[in-house]
């Protein structure tokens, strides 16, 4: 039975049989079974490991209800302008701020790479290098294709910054179980080698099949300290 604080979503989701369960909420554990024995302990995937309670309370800090409003704040297309300028319809948005409750803000940066705009090593960077409340920077890797030349240059300004990352590796349900588990073994290897500041354990998600989302949530609440 779900705890009372359990979002009726989440309650949903307890009611699944017990490998789909499994699947859905921790999609690591998972794919973990399908790795010869001496590859699973390059598989971080207990690191951060909440119980189902622990995740349905984290469910709260994410539901809208009229005590706890989740709702778009602003865009900033310059720094100074974070995070309460009030922008005309249709406006070029940047930077893009959604105010979760009274628990944290979230901050929607641009793209990096070719299709960042031209002034994202001024706006980005210095928002990054001088925000002293950030508590984490989320990377969203396509686990389809890897870690690119692009996601190396975020990868790279986060170690250079000393900034606490993570790696989250999207759209995994495009990918064959065998090519996903390539994908995420490749990527383990290279935070486990190449990284200071990476978070060990990498987090798959599917916006499609919503798998991973209920553990990535719980970790944000446990990292802003909402995890009570």
């Amino acid at each position: 039975m779900a705890a009372p604080s359990t979002s009726r979503v989440f309650a949903e989701v307890l009611r699944l049989p017990q490998r789909q369960l499994m699947k859905l909420v921790y999609p690591l554990r998972e794919l973990e079974q399908h790795l010869v024995p001496d590859s699973r302990p390059d598989l971080q995937q207990s690191i951060f490991d909440p119980s189902l309670d622990d995740i349905g309370r984290a469910e709260s800090v994410f539901v809208a209800t009229a005590r706890n409003r989740i709702e778009y704040v602003s865009s900033a297309v310059r720094l100074e302008h974070a995070p309460d300028l009030r922008q005309p319809e249709g406006h070029t948005k940047k930077m893009n701020f959604f105010k979760v409750g009274k628990h944290f803000t979230l901050v929607d940066m641009p793209g990096y790479g070719y299709r960042a705009p031209g002034d994202f090593v001024d706006m980005v960077e210095t928002y990054l290098k001088e925000r002293k409340n950030l508590k984490r920077t989320f990377l969203l890797v396509d686990s389809v294709v890897g870690i690119t030349k692009n996601d190396n240059i975020a990868i790279e300004m986060c170690e250079e910054f000393t900034l606490p990352y993570v790696m989250v590796l999207t759209k995994t349900d495009k990918s064959s179980k065998g090519h996903l588990l390539k994908q995420v073994l490749q990527i383990q290897k290279f935070v486990n080698t190449q990284t200071q500041g990476c978070f060990p354990q990498l987090f798959p998600v599917s916006a499609v099949t919503y798998s991973g989302i209920h553990l990535l949530k719980c970790f944000i609440a446990n990292v802003t300290g909402n995890l009570k």
